[in-house]
């Protein structure tokens, strides 16, 4: 298990050269950019429904399943991104490779802790476009975004009764996002810079609770709620506008500037977000499940008052999937271990850009590897879907997800029976 563990640091080491990049879409420009984690591969195949518990899987999304693992589970998954960009005019291709999540999760008779680490959300997109304002007159624009916020988690659940089980975890959020634009008109030799930077910094909670009842003898009965109450971020914010001039190699010669605020405080709020779900199925056989999930982001801010196109209303989130596995465990063929997973989701993201609201829709395929010889296993997910639109001056995304996780198991503190 050591050896495991130490394989999968060494793969982080080698993903998190990818942080400041983990997202390419424009729409990443607002609020606290792109949010990035959306669940561990195996709930990501299934639409992001996170509702069942699993004694082998951590399930992040919602603390109270940290009582039902029976192993201690590593946690590992990362994503590579494959997308078109259109507009009414012009489409362009991008392609991002991301950490998602690292987690630890530890079993405690009726309790389970789990610890662990994920990039929230992330900013990253390069924009080009050229602005014709007269005869022969064009202003070339550029637009520049990196950077995100990272999360890191402490939580625990416990198991009430048989049926029920409750948990909350603690997340301290940190990050910075830098943003910067040019403009040059063609007639005129120099260039306008602007750089913006926010330092950003804060906690918050995440409550759920999970219940598990028998309808008969095969059949199980799931639900689950989890809550994240609204919490605020303190955001340290720099801007500079410069005069500057663009050289042939591609650098630029700074003529004149002006910082026009430093060390500005300010507070972003994460919103309020309530997931509610309810499933059906034969544990080690089959399992269905649909969850819908609320989002306060009415009140979300973006990090500067002065984004006129930009604002926020609540989002909604409804996902569908489920998992079949052919014969858990079967002895003579390792295919029919192979765990099938499907799903789709469809939500309002709650950005309203040009007065049209922001819509993503997806369909989910996913596969569970089992690793011969223990009860680990590697989870495989993939995600086809559409974000936003080509109408009204904006974006349309099209994309394409691979997701790859790794779930190490093993049973620790086991005392020794022989000396």
């Amino acid at each position: 298990m050591i050896k495991k563990i130490l394989v999968s640091f060494c793969l982080l080491l080698s993903f998190l050269s990818f942080a400041q990049e983990g997202s390419y879409s424009p729409y990443s420009f607002y609020g606290i950019g792109d949010q990035r984690f959306k669940g561990t591969i195996d709930t990501r195949a299934m639409g992001g429904v996170s509702i069942f518990p699993d004694s082998i899987h951590l399930n992040i999304q919602n603390p109270a399943s940290f009582s039902s693992l029976k192993m201690t589970t590593f946690s590992v998954g990362a994503t590579g991104s494959w997308a078109k960009l259109h507009t009414e005019t012009q489409e362009e291709k991008a392609k991002r490779v991301t950490l998602d999540y690292l987690a630890v999760g530890l079993p405690l008779k009726k309790a389970g802790i789990a610890f662990g680490l994920m990039p929230y959300s992330s900013v990253g997109y390069k924009i080009r476009n050229n602005e014709v304002i007269g005869e022969g007159d064009t202003i070339r624009h550029s637009f520049n975004g990196s950077g995100g916020i990272n999360r890191v988690f402490l939580g625990a659940g416990y198991e009430v009764t048989k049926n029920f089980r409750v948990g909350a975890d603690v997340n301290f959020n940190f990050g910075k996002v830098e943003t910067s634009s040019l403009a040059q008109r063609t007639d005129v030799q120099f260039a306008s810079r602007e750089i913006n930077q926010s330092d950003l910094s804060g906690f918050s909670v995440d409550l759920g609770v999970m219940y598990e009842g028998k309808v008969n003898k095969k059949l199980h009965a799931f639900g689950a709620i989890s809550f994240t109450p609204s919490t605020n971020l303190t955001t340290t914010n720099y801007r500079n506008i410069a005069t500057v001039q663009l050289l042939q190699l591609g650098g630029v010669l700074v003529v004149d500037q002006d910082t026009i605020f430093y060390n500005q405080k300010r507070t972003l709020k994460l919103p309020t977000r309530l997931s509610l779900g309810a499933g059906i199925g034969e544990p080690r056989k089959w399992q269905a499940g649909a969850e819908i999930t609320f989002q306060g982001s009415k009140d979300q801010k973006n990090r500067f008052n002065d984004i006129n196109n930009g604002r926020f209303e609540n989002a909604i989130k409804y996902s569908i999937g489920g998992y079949y596995i052919p014969n858990y465990n079967s002895f003579s063929n390792y295919w029919s271990r192979i765990v099938l997973r499907a799903g789709a989701r469809y939500e309002n993201t709650g950005l309203i850009l040009n007065n049209k609201s922001i819509y993503d829709a997806a369909g989910t395929l996913g596969f569970g590897f089992p690793i011969t010889g223990s009860l680990s296993n590697i989870n495989v997910a993939l995600e086809y879907g559409k974000r936003g639109t080509k109408a009204y001056g904006l974006v349309a995304e099209n994309y394409f997800n691979l997701g790859i996780g790794f779930s190490f198991n093993d049973k620790w503190f086991v005392k020794r029976r022989y000396d």
